[in-house]
């Protein structure tokens, strides 16, 4: 299974785009990623237009210090969890306020709930 859908793709994108001409946006994530057999988890809105392969959004490696920034998809579908799981795409996922109002709420309680 693919990380990302190509309509998602296409949205992460659009929002890139945007990001890059300066424009002040606080998307919805587009997509949830988490490993099945650890903590860590991706709340991923953006895909650089120049660089498809990274990714903007909220990211938790499930060490307690969520954090806004960049990834690489190809390095999260590297990643493995303690059973050697990879990432999965949650399929239920649907954002219910904006990518800030995730970071806010995981920095108070030092983990992704989504």
């Amino acid at each position: 299974m693919s990380l990302i859908t190509d309509a998602q793709r296409s949205l992460m994108l659009e929002y890139g785009r945007r990001s890059a001409r300066g424009e002040p946006i606080d998307p919805m994530p587009v997509v949830k990623l988490f490993t099945p057999d650890a903590g860590a988890t991706w709340l991923l809105s953006e895909l650089d237009p120049e660089d498809p392969d990274i990714a903007f959004g909220l990211c938790d490696l499930g060490l307690g210090y969520p954090e806004l920034g960049s990834v690489r998809l190809s390095e999260i579908e590297s990643v493995r969890g303690k059973l050697g799981l990879p990432v999965e795409r949650d399929l239920d996922f649907e954002a219910d306020k904006s990518l800030s109002a995730y970071a806010e709420e995981a920095r108070a309680l030092g983990r992704v709930c989504a």
